[in-house]
């Protein structure tokens, strides 16, 4: 059962306000994927230059980085923040997932889904939970190293793409994705196994192995610094409430990783108001932070504070973080 969105509490901003900080521009898009995409093939060249030496693994790290964080790319897509006119989204939007082996209508119902449903595990369950409870710690200390995520290849976007091809749906999939979205999920997926193909196939006749590396490898040696990031949305919060304050955190992060991620890190905001393009989230925070918690300043200051908690999920459910909003709680 999808969750009604007016039980959620919502901040109160000025409606006129709100319209004018949801407006978005094909401009600010095409800049920030345009820095994306020149920043990812300076380190792919220098990558390539210096293959064989100790500073083609600091370059090809960097630009696995790099290209991790398409996933942001791809999630500002899937909202359709990224640009004004829908279908430029739609074309970045594919190459988002194609970098990252994935098929992007099945994650865009998903994640409507999430929004719908943060962190809710009576009743339908939000599969986007990223860290179960109890907190396996052993997987979740595994990610911040590169290359690990292979210890849980059946657990990635080859093996989920391979399902849908053959038609074979996932939980998510099921009780997110319209009946009649299937087709079109099932044949996108195809369409990248196809692609896939076409890649091995272009490596073996080139008797080259350089396409594999900057296309398959990146995902695996570049997850530590995005997944650092990344997973700071809802680490050891609360589950099953109607009040994001309580199951999402906003966190400051340097101006370089808040560019990569999108401004995702005013993720709290985000979930508030997910209409609102990111490069907006800031000015959105000035308009409601009376309503809001105090943010995390920085990613030391958010691992010191969360991580405790997230060990003593391991052992208790209840031992999450929490959050006091007694002072500031208005509704």
């Amino acid at each position: 059962m999808h969750a009604d969105s007016s039980t959620w509490f919502k901040p109160k901003i000025d409606k006129n306000k709100l319209k004018e900080l949801s407006k978005r521009s094909d401009i600010s898009g095409l800049i920030h994927f345009a820095v994306y995409f020149l920043s990812l093939i300076i380190f792919g060249y220098l990558s390539f230059i210096f293959w064989g030496t100790w500073f083609f693994l600091i370059f090809f790290f960097i630009y696995s980085t790099i290209y991790t964080f398409a996933v942001a790319n791809g999630h500002e897509t899937i909202h359709r923040t990224a640009f004004k006119s829908r279908w430029i989204n739609e074309v970045f939007c594919y190459i988002s997932f194609f970098q990252l082996h994935s098929e992007p209508l099945s994650f865009r119902w998903s994640h409507t889904f999430h929004h719908s449903n943060t962190l809710q595990t009576e009743g339908e369950y939000d599969h986007e939970i990223e860290v179960t409870r109890p907190t396996d710690l052993l997987k979740f200390f595994l990610k911040f190293i590169p290359l690990t995520d292979l210890f849980y290849i059946h657990q990635s976007s080859f093996v989920t793409v391979t399902k849908l091809a053959f038609g074979i749906m996932s939980p998510s999939n099921k009780i997110s994705a319209p009946k009649n979205q299937w087709n079109k999920i099932i044949w996108n997926a195809r369409v990248l196994i196809l692609f896939w193909i076409l890649i091995i196939t272009a490596s073996i006749y080139l008797q080259t192995f350089w396409l594999l590396i900057f296309y398959f490898l990146p995902p695996f040696v570049g997850r530590p610094i995005h997944f650092a990031v990344n997973v700071t949305q809802h680490l050891a919060a609360k589950f099953d409430t109607h009040d994001h304050r309580l199951s999402t955190h906003t966190i400051i992060l340097n101006p370089i990783l808040s560019f990569y991620y999108w401004h995702m890190e005013y993720h709290l905001e985000h979930h508030l108001f997910p209409m609102v393009p990111s490069y907006n989230l800031k000015k959105l925070r000035k308009e409601i932070k009376d309503e809001l918690p105090e943010p995390f300043y920085g990613l030391f200051h958010f691992y010191k504070t969360t991580l405790p908690y997230l060990i003593k999920l391991a052992f208790n459910s209840e031992n999450y973080y929490r959050v006091d909003i007694s002072k500031i709680s208005k509704t």
